[in-house]
């Protein structure tokens, strides 16, 4: 009896365990389809996925873009903002011509152009410097020798932000805009080179650079026809001003630049194409009046950089 009931229990407890197995093995089996179940639907809710990444990576593109098309800062040489401090040169006499020796020049920064000078049509404003590549707390130096002016903040948002302006002998004015940190102070005397402040973002900026004018009694030149940023230096030793040409900086407008456009078509046609030496020229004066370059003048005459200039000798300039 004992031995019957023994194996009663025994042929139970396989009973069971051959059904727990075959259950198991039964779920065992649909796990696989339910899984391909779970990854069609999950498949097919991403099934446009890349497109979607494509897209938001293309609008996060455009918004960079865009925020890189800074919107220029207002004019802080115009009369009426703050004139008396920025602008003192609201009642002066502004000469026709002038010279400008630019030979002692120092790059700002090493870095390279990410904004040029010019208008926004965008803004509809005038951009009057050149944005230049910097990071925080990059060494901003003095272009020429010279005394600071100004050391100025115009908010957390606006406009430059930290601004030094800085005087020099020749006649230039040189404005060093969206700064971090000043490291001299108004009336302090700065050689060209001298670390004068610290990159930075400050005012109306959407990243770090620098904000780089140059400026003849207020009115702004761009820097660009004075100075080669690609190469570190000056396009020659001596830049002409020319109240003609740059005073219309100031209150720059579309409809009067495609005026300007459109009358200048037949002036360049008639303009003359060679200059007869004066006493006192040099290459650069020439090629500085005639909007050219020395090397230009050198090639369109068959001379070299050293070739001695004789009065009244006629040289192509175009």
């Amino acid at each position: 009896m004992q031995f019957s009931l023994t194996k009663i229990t025994a042929a139970t407890t396989l009973a069971l365990a051959s059904l727990f197995t075959a259950n198991a093995q039964i779920e065992d089996y649909k796990l696989p389809d339910f899984h391909k179940s779970e990854h069609k639907d999950l498949i097919a809710s991403q099934e446009n996925i890349a497109e979607q990444i494509k897209l938001k990576e293309t609008l996060d593109y455009m918004d960079v873009l865009f925020r890189e098309e800074e919107e220029p800062e207002e004019d802080i040489y115009v009369e009426g903002w703050d004139s008396q401090a920025v602008n003192c040169y609201t009642n002066a006499v502004i000469p026709d011509t002038k010279v400008i020796d630019v030979r002692n020049f120092c790059m700002p920064t090493m870095g390279y152009v990410t904004s040029p000078y010019g208008y926004r049509r965008r803004f509809r404003r005038m951009h009057k410097g050149i944005d230049l590549k910097v990071q925080i707390g990059d060494t901003i130096r003095a272009a020429f020798d010279g005394k600071v002016r100004l050391t100025r903040n115009q908010g957390r948002r606006k406009g430059y932000g930290l601004y030094v302006i800085v005087r020099h002998p020749n006649g230039l004015e040189t404005v060093y805009g969206h700064l971090s940190k000043f490291l001299v102070k108004p009336d302090q005397y700065v050689k060209a080179g001298d670390p004068i402040a610290l990159g930075g973002n400050t005012g109306r900026s959407t990243g770090p650079h620098l904000h780089f004018e140059t400026r003849y009694m207020g009115i702004a030149i761009n820097p660009a026809a004075i100075f080669d940023f690609e190469n570190h230096t000056t396009h020659t030793d001596e830049f002409t001003f020319n109240k003609n040409n740059y005073q219309e900086a100031r209150d720059y407008s579309p409809r009067s630049a495609k005026a300007k456009a459109s009358s200048s078509k037949s002036s360049k046609v008639t303009a003359s194409a060679t200059y007869r030496v004066r006493k006192g020229d040099t290459l650069s004066k020439i090629a500085s009046r005639n909007g050219t370059t020395v090397d230009r003048l050198c090639k369109l005459n068959g001379i070299t950089r050293n070739t001695k200039l004789s009065i009244g000798k006629t040289l192509k300039v175009k």
